[in-house]
Order: C-alpha cells, then sequence, then structure tokens
C-alpha cells in the first residue's frame, strides 16, 4: 500500500493489514477509528501501540527506514496517505510523532497495568464508546455498544488478560444486550473523542475486581 491515493482507505475491522513490518511506504493518518500497531512474534502477534483518530501511522518513514510493527484496524477505520514534500513538513510532522509517540506508550501502559476492569474500563473510552453505566442505555443502544466491540480475542490481548476474564469484565462495565432471538440491526455510534482515562469506575468497582 505504498502507492499514493487520492481518496481515504477504508479498512475494517481484523482485515488485511495496513502494511506489514520490514515493508516499505508512506505516512498515514488515521481520520477515525482504531489502529493497532503489532510486533511479529512467530504465528503471534503482540500489540505495542494503539493508533487514534488524528494519530500518524508509519513514522518510521520519515526517516526513510522500512516500517518497525505491523498497522491493522482495531476497528473499522478510515486512513490517509499524508504527503511529504518539504524538509520543512518532514520536521513539523516528526516533533508531532514524537509527542503522539510519548502519549501512546503512556496509554499502553495503563491498558496493560491494574487489575483488568481497570484496564477494560481505559480502553473503552480509547475506543470513544459514549456510555455512563448499565443503567443508561436503552436495550438498542446497549446492542450497539457491544456491536462496536472489537473481537474478544482482540480486546483480551490489548488488555493482556484472559479472554473469560475480559468477557466477565465487559458484563459489569456495559449494560446487557437486549434479549431477543436473531441479531439485532444496529447503527454505529458516533466517536467520541477520549477526554480521560475511565472517569466513570468508582474506587469500589476498580479495587480487588478481577484483579
Amino acid at each position: 500500500m505504498s502507492n499514493p491515493v487520492k481518496e481515504p482507505v477504508r479498512l475494517c475491522a481484523g482485515q488485511d493489514p495496513l502494511f506489514k513490518a520490514g515493508a516499505t511506504g508512506g505516512l498515514w493518518r488515521v481520520l477515525d477509528g482504531t489502529v493497532r500497531l503489532d510486533r511479529e512474534s512467530g504465528p503471534s502477534r503482540l500489540p505495542v501501540l494503539i493508533a487514534l483518530p488524528g494519530d500518524l501511522v508509519g513514522i518510521e518513514s520519515l526517516c526513510d527506514q522500512p516500517y518497525q510493527f505491523t498497522a491493522i484496524a482495531f476497528t473499522d477505520c478510515r486512513l490517509a496517505l499524508v504527503p511529504v514534500t518539504t524538509e520543512t513538513e518532514r520536521e513539523a510532522l516528526l516533533r508531532e510523532a514524537l509527542f503522539q509517540q510519548q502519549m501512546r506508550t503512556q496509554d499502553m501502559a495503563t491498558l496493560r497495568t491494574g487489575n483488568v476492569l481497570s484496564r477494560l474500563a481505559c480502553l473503552l473510552q480509547l475506543l470513544g464508546l459514549p456510555w455512563q453505566g448499565a443503567q443508561a442505555a436503552d436495550e438498542a443502544r446497549a446492542d450497539a455498544l457491544r456491536s462496536a466491540l472489537p473481537a474478544l480475542r482482540e480486546l483480551a490481548q490489548m488488555v493482556d488478560a484472559k479472554a473469560e476474564t475480559v468477557c466477565r469484565g465487559l458484563a459489569q462495565l456495559l449494560p446487557p444486550r437486549r434479549r431477543k432471538s436473531g441479531p439485532a440491526r444496529v447503527h454505529p455510534l458516533p466517536p467520541v473523542k477520549p477526554t480521560g482515562f475511565a472517569p466513570w469506575v468508582s474506587p469500589s468497582m476498580a479495587i480487588g475486581v478481577l484483579s
């Protein structure tokens, strides 16, 4: 995907990678959705960073280096190639990438420390899921919230926990699905810009739960 494109690229969650580690190509910006950057480790992948709307992906290209990680859609997303035509533009993008890396490294540290419930709450907010507790959503909205989530296995990898533990945590953090047979048709939720880490998790929830 190193050839220039005029229109943004759309990727579905878990689809073929935007690019693979070791390949060369251009600089990308996430327009909406989220992208995970993975370190390849034999047959398995280890998430290293998560890129949010507005973030740059493939920053190695600014230094004419091959990509260090594999980029794959964590949720449905759109990305656009970023033109770099002058040294002034390159320097400005390098500064932006430096501050971005600091923020996303902090995010990943938060997603890997503390009890699992707290880690999941942080991830939900990074994904921009606008819920305010189990009693605040009607049944249709509850379905939409859960439908917007990545696969359980992907969530478990991101927060470094077992899938069954993540499943129990989501049952506490999210309202239940509507109890009807057959899949429900729902509309995707509008993205919400994260403003902090898990403000809705009370101390009684966060301490000693799923530790």
